[in-house]
């Protein structure tokens, strides 16, 4: 086989079919500069700030809209070719207004960085300037719209990733403007994604308007625990306060995109914390000492037998509070009364595959037939839904559901709701069961709606029985993906923190229900719905919630960004958040807390640093991932319904809750749901 070849700049390089001219020359090590040009959107060919020289072209070509082919003979450096950027680059500063001291984009503008290099120190146009009417895109989005330089970066994304072709270009010529026609906010969650887009600053974040610098923050790389995806995003602080939250690339998880929850909760870091212990005197809240309030929770404890105290484990909890949390529970109180789920949502914690994505959500670009059952990924994991959105777009395969989850931003047909669906499916005697025999890596989706109860038990044991019969799980492919929306969820399943056996699914909330927990520990879990009446309830986390609001006893503990921990997402990868800030107040690390507590009880963990514990847990996920039964089980068919649960996405965990940004965007979407309710009426 022939390998075409281009020689860039008299350097001979291999390329592969269907490469532009401008990835040629990146290849070659040639720096080209660009606007229009994105590596994950379509090619316009707008900016003509590429151009290059080809042999035997009269003029300049742009190289981003050029296919490179075999023989090619390509100059970047030129003085035609910097001739040409440069008469580009008067046409592209002939309207740009002159606000750079005052421009959020400062410091991390392409348009400044590459005026740097090709831009004049006059200009030949006497005429004025055009200015453009500022247009309303949300609580999200500031606009500037008289820098645009009209690369359309943000329509395509909004109408190719995103799925929502909310913006568009009108006029012509010097007229043409960027809006949103009918001037609304942008109803996607991933729409500010725009604003790292945006190479000039004519779309720049709302929220974070003249806060600070970009030189003036200090940048932490981590993880987003919004949701289970496990979205790579850096936290920038200015001293000890998150400004504002931005995505890191990683091409299996989150690509280059973060969803608007992820980016604009932050703001609810400093908002309702809790910065020093309560214990509750005479029905009220009282300020107290962390000494006095860990021995009154260590004499409550004695006056309860073991298996009268329970605990519950939240949705943002990092391993390292998990597993002490456990430990403590087992060690110090005898009681393995401990859960992670705060609903009635089955699971089969015995195999590693029954509750993790095993496809991986970059697998899902490589599926020929996904199957949605319960699940609506849209609002679930925003992430993942463009991810299938963009398989959609690259395979034109086919999305089937069963349950309505409403607009996902791709076509899919929706088939039924019911159980008996999932029956005819596994008896082959519906025609999505040929479907998916005949698909070569189908997957099949399973989320927290289809998992409620008993009917979840048979909905989840049923599908995994008919994918293991047809030997689609194995080991170079596995179609059994489970739908978490809990950051904490599948690493606290991996350390054992559930009270689940053979028999027994929901053994805690039995007991719960029959009132014979009279102590109750919630780290961090804000939305579990009880009746309290006689329960000692203790409450540790970082913000005035729904738990600390029934708590006898409050222990300030540290958000994600104010800590290093480990999370495993969705899918089983074990990542590692870093600490960008530091905990307000009298707050401890949740793991410190425990510790305390331990040796003042004189019963010591086996560890009292954050390297043992963290060697302890990856010893711990190991042995599970090791681990692995293959056992299948024939469940008897339960008829029922599938119905989708709706989810308040702007609220979904303490941090949100506290945040104005959410708030405003939760009104604004509330808006919209109710003026579509009265068109479709």
């Amino acid at each position: 086989m022939i390998v075409p070849k281009i020689i860039v700049n008299n350097k001979e390089v291999e390329i592969e079919e269907g490469m532009t001219v401008l990835q040629a020359c990146e290849l070659a090590g040639a720096e080209i500069p660009r606007f229009c040009y994105h590596e994950r959107l379509s090619i316009v060919g707008n900016c003509r700030m590429c151009l290059v020289e080809m042999e035997k072209s009269p003029k300049p070509i742009a190289s981003c809209a050029m296919p490179a082919t075999d023989g090619m003979k390509i100059k970047t450096n030129t003085p035609l070719v910097e001739k040409a950027r440069k008469g580009v680059m008067k046409f592209l500063l002939a309207n740009h207004p002159l606000d750079c001291p005052v421009c959020d984009q400062g410091g991390e503008c392409d348009l400044q960085d590459q005026s740097l290099f090709y831009g004049h120190d006059s200009s030949r146009y006497t005429e004025n300037k055009r200015q453009v009417k500022e247009k309303y895109m949300g609580p999200l989005i500031k606009t500037e719209m008289t820098r645009c330089i009209h690369c359309t970066r943000c329509v395509r994304f909004a109408s190719e990733i995103a799925g929502i072709p909310e913006l568009g270009a009108i006029g012509r010529g010097e007229d043409t403007e960027i809006t949103t026609y009918l001037e609304k906010s942008m109803e996607s969650e991933l729409s500010a994604n725009v604003i790292d887009l945006c190479p000039v600053g004519a779309l720049t974040s709302k929220p974070y308007a003249f806060e600070a610098r970009s030189w003036e923050l200090k940048k932490t790389e981590t993880i987003d625990v919004m949701d289970a995806v496990g979205s790579n995003i850096r936290v920038d602080t200015y001293g000890w306060e998150v400004k504002r939250i931005l995505p890191r690339v990683n091409e299996d998880i989150n690509e280059e995109w973060i969803s608007d929850k992820t980016r604009y909760a932050c703001d609810g870091l400093l908002k309702q914390r809790l910065d020093t212990p309560y214990i509750r005197e005479n029905g009220k809240l009282q300020k107290s000492s962390w000494d006095k309030a860990l021995r009154l929770l260590i004499s409550k404890l004695k006056l309860f037998n073991s298996n009268e105290v329970a605990g519950l484990v939240g949705d943002l909890a990092d391993l390292e509070m998990i597993y002490s949390f456990k430990s403590f529970f087992e060690k110090c109180i005898g009681s393995k009364n401990f859960e992670c789920r705060q609903d009635r949502i089955y699971i089969n914690p015995f195999e590693r595959m029954n509750y993790i994505f095993n496809s991986t959500i970059n697998g899902i670009e490589d599926s020929d037939f996904i199957l949605l059952v319960g699940t609506n990924p849209r609002l679930e994991a925003t992430i993942l839904n463009a991810r299938i959105r963009k398989a959609y777009i690259k395979n034109r395969l086919k999305i089937y559901s069963i349950g309505d989850p409403g607009d996902l931003t791709y076509p899919y047909i929706n088939l039924a709701s019911n159980t008996s669906l999932i029956r005819a499916i596994a008896y082959g005697t519906h025609e999505i069961s040929e479907k998916i025999k005949k698909s070569n890596k189908p997957m099949i989706i399973i989320g927290e709606s289809a998992l409620y109860g008993e009917t979840g038990k048979y909905i989840f044991e049923t599908l995994k029985y008919f994918l293991s019969k047809n030997n689609f799980i194995k080991e170079n492919w596995n179609a059994l993906n489970i739908l978490t929306q809990q950051a904490s969820r599948v690493g606290a399943i991996d350390l054992g923190v559930h009270s689940i056996n053979e028999t027994e699914n929901f053994s805690f909330f039995n007991k719960l229900d029959n009132d014979e927990f009279r102590f109750l520990y919630l780290l961090g879990a804000d939305n579990i719905c009880f009746d309290k009446k006689d329960k000692f309830i203790v409450y540790q986390g970082s913000h005035g919630d729904k738990g600390a609001e029934i708590a006898d006893i409050i222990l300030p503990g540290a958000a994600y960004t104010e800590k290093n921990g480990l999370f495993v997402n969705l899918e089983g990868k074990l990542q590692t958040a870093y600490k960008a800030s530091y905990p307000p107040g009298d707050a401890r690390e949740d793991w410190v807390i425990f510790n305390d507590l331990a040796n003042m009880m004189k019963k010591p963990l086996d560890y009292n640093n954050i390297q043992s514990l963290q060697e302890s847990i990856k010893k711990n996920i190991q042995l599970k991932i090791n681990n692995q039964i293959n056992k299948n089980n024939i469940i008897n068919f339960v008829n029922d319904n599938i119905s989708i649960k709706s989810i308040d996405y702007y609220y979904t965990n303490s941090i949100a809750r506290s945040s104005k940004v959410m708030n405003e965007c939760r009104q604004i979407s509330k808006k919209f749901l109710f003026t579509g309710i009265e068109k479709a009426s």
